[in-house]
């Protein structure tokens, strides 16, 4: 679906990528991860037909650069930074779904899954939106299509715990039947979502392996916490997480009931990690979403 062969891209003399060969097919869902200045963000670039390289991309064996709009008709994106447009959200929303030839409706369904109120925002600018509300705007134009290339650069930076439970399961419906490049400088942040990682390193690719796609995307985690002590700052961390504290003894300690998505658990236990020296009991059970 998706073929770098021997790509190339310099920028006032200095080569960001160096020789890039992938091969990316229907079903792979991938993070690709790396430090800032890796390449990440001109490979995608690149794909997406926004820079001219040496070597070939193709998607489908069409060339991103000079067949921009049949290429781009199948690609869902995300881009890690929002736009500064100040169109209203929605005519936002109907542009995009006329340039992709889609249904509006089926994007606004996605940002009401997301928690957003389509009819309090259509008429605001963009622009004006919260960071939060923003990243849930263009994950719905991304994934409220029936995009075959999903790139999503950071997708989920800017959302709650309960959009990111969302967001995996719109992730899951679309898992089968779409390629997905996922972007993130952490690998635990994007590990229980794919099934092959890809690490850049100085324009190359130092990484290439498939991981175990075990976790279910619907999932959710059924989590108490119990900590020695109240500690303000572990109270303020957890509370984003939604979790709430039930009355108990001074020798039971605090206890902390809430949910996690599956996966989320590597973020949520590196979030536990910082308290480690009050954490007294974790007990996490998974079961479905109903």
């Amino acid at each position: 679906m998706i073929q770098f062969n021997n790509v190339k891209k310099t920028f006032r003399r200095t080569e960001v990528l160096k020789g890039l060969n992938l091969e990316i097919t229907t079903g792979d869902r991938i993070a690709l991860v790396g430090s800032n200045g890796a390449g990440k963000t001109t490979m995608i670039r690149c794909l997406l037909g926004e820079y001219t390289c040496e070597g070939n991309v193709l998607v489908n064996g069409h060339n991103p650069r000079t067949e921009r709009q049949l290429v781009l008709k199948d690609i869902g994106f995300v881009p890690q930074l929002p736009p500064p447009l100040k169109m209203p959200v929605g005519q936002l929303i109907h542009f995009s779904a006329s340039l992709c030839e889609s249904d509006p409706q089926e994007m606004i369904n996605v940002s009401e899954r997301l928690g957003l109120d389509f009819e309090q925002l259509k008429s605001r600018p963009f622009v004006k939106l919260s960071g939060g509300q923003k990243q849930k705007l263009l994950i719905s134009i991304a994934l409220g299509r029936s995009a075959k290339i999903l790139i999503l650069d950071e997708p989920a930076a800017n959302l709650d715990p309960d959009a990111r439970h969302i967001f995996f399961q719109l992730l899951a419906e679309k898992k089968d039947e779409a390629v997905m490049l996922i972007s993130s400088h952490r690998l635990d942040e994007v590990a229980s979502l794919v099934n092959r990682v890809i690490e850049m390193d100085q324009g190359r690719v130092i990484l290439d392996d498939r991981v175990e796609d075990e976790v279910d995307l619907y999932s959710v985690l059924q989590t108490e916490i119990t900590i020695k002590r109240v500690d303000e700052a572990f109270s303020k961390a957890i509370k984003l997480w939604n979790f709430e504290t039930a009355e108990n003894t001074q020798d039971a300690g605090q206890v902390w009931h809430g949910t996690v998505a599956g996966p989320d658990r590597l973020r949520f236990l590196g979030v536990l990690s910082r308290y480690a020296a009050i954490l007294k009991d974790i007990h996490m059970e998974e079961r479905k979403n109903a």
